[in-house]
């Protein structure tokens, strides 16, 4: 037999290459999730949440403890690209892993967006949109070349983010603004303020589903998902815990719900000035390891929804040489492209929350139908997330909800239409 075609149909596409162990997994995990909360969401929850926020964050850490937990059972089980679009096509139906896919797909597309002018905003915030078209273009060239690269490259991303925000944390619980501030009143939210501060702080932790959608390139998926995506999540919480304490300590809840460059105001505030510089150059380094691992996803996930011909099926190639969905990472690079040119950024981080609250809903919906010989959890912990999910995406501003609700709409009549020409065809 002669040698696969690099352009042949789907039964002669290489396949990607298995190459990610359990460290890797964790940073690419790490990576989309340290960035995103601690400088992009924490100034719009406390808005939200008031002096309530510690409260926000740890209901958002368990939706996304129940999202991950779900979604680990469920990669270890199915280790293929694609996350919860296989999860639901292969457990409730293909109409729900469509629509899980949609919503992934659209939500983290806006999310890319929303990183790529955040690092325009740090970097170069006369120019950030220029600035975020530049990283969009040159970080889909390092996915083009390889898994190992974008991992490597995360890995250090991740370490001068880590490393910024402890400075952050001790500057601002030993800096000379600290006591004062935390004798600052705050103000009371309502019950729906909490909940919505919930909601934005979620988008900060959705990083761990960029674990399972690469369920087919990292070696022994059975174990290494469940153990990265937990691992990854522990270490984020723990992070943005010691963050929040320490920013709210110095600037009080007030200040910091107006603040536009929270971190940088805090260690002002708390009498370290010369850290501000640091903290800028970390907050645009972290935007990029968000930003690196999203395109990473998105591709992913649109690789599987190609092979299934719910998107192009040109999208579902593989290079022969990189051993990566190379036209999915192309295509999702060009759309990101033109969204971070045009688009807002709360509206972006909104309308992304909106939708990947509604993809781990169907996660934890296709978790509830694991049998025990297959991994099922804690019957506990497939509903909280479920019930979370929808209440959270419900709490969401509501042109968010507005939006992300037509969107979804919009895909899910798409779908219904193909099937009924599709019908009509066979008929």
């Amino acid at each position: 037999m002669g040698r696969p075609s690099p352009r042949g149909g789907e039964a002669t596409e290489p396949r990607p290459a298995r190459r990610l162990g359990t460290a890797d997994a964790v940073v690419i995990g790490l990576g989309s999730m340290i960035g995103a909360g601690i400088f992009a969401v924490f100034a719009p929850a406390a808005a939200a949440a008031g002096s309530w926020l510690p409260a926000g964050l740890a209901l958002a850490a368990v939706v996304a403890y129940c999202n991950a937990t779900s979604s680990a059972r469920l990669a270890a089980l199915y280790p293929a690209s694609g996350g919860t679009y296989v999860y639901g096509r292969e457990r409730l139906g293909p109409f729900w892993g469509y629509l899980a896919g949609w919503a992934f797909v659209v939500g983290k597309t806006a999310s890319c967006a929303a990183m790529a002018l955040t690092v325009g905003a740090y970097a170069w915030p006369e120019h950030r949109q220029v600035v975020a078209v530049v990283a969009v273009l040159a970080l889909t060239g390092v996915n083009y070349v390889g898994i190992r690269k974008s991992a490597w490259l995360t890995r250090a991303i991740v370490a001068v983010a880590v490393t910024v925000l402890a400075a952050v944390a001790v500057a601002c619980l030993t800096g000379q603004g600290a006591d004062a501030a935390r004798l600052e009143p705050g103000g009371d939210a309502t019950l729906l303020g909490v909940l919505q501060a919930a909601g934005l702080l979620f988008f900060a932790f959705a990083g761990y589903a960029r674990i399972a959608t690469l369920g087919e390139e990292v070696r022994d998926p059975a174990r290494t998902i469940p153990r990265a995506i937990p691992i990854a999540l522990g270490l984020t919480l723990l992070i943005y815990a010691a963050v929040a304490v320490a920013v709210l300590a110095v600037l009080g809840p007030e200040r910091l719900a107006g603040a536009v460059a929270p971190l940088a105001d805090a260690v002002r505030a708390a009498g370290v000035p010369e850290l501000v510089p640091v903290v800028t150059a970390g907050a645009a380094v972290a935007a990029l390891g968000s930003l690196l691992a999203l395109i990473l996803g998105v591709s992913r996930t649109t690789l599987a929804m190609a092979r299934d011909r719910h998107l192009p099926g040109a999208l579902a190639a593989v290079h022969p040489r990189f051993a990566v969905p190379h036209r999915a990472e192309l295509a999702v690079g060009a759309v990101v492209a033109v969204l971070a040119a045009t688009v807002d950024l709360r509206g972006a981080i909104g309308f992304s929350s909106f939708g990947v609250l509604l993809y781990y809903a169907v996660a934890n919906a296709s978790a509830w139908t694991l049998r025990r010989d297959e991994g099922r959890p804690a019957p506990a912990v497939p509903v909280v997330g479920l019930a979370g999910c929808l209440l959270l995406a419900a709490t969401l501003p509501v042109t968010s909800v507005l939006a992300g609700a037509a969107v979804l709409a919009a895909g899910a009549a798409a779908y219904l239409a193909r099937r009924a020409l599709d019908r009509r065809g066979r008929a």
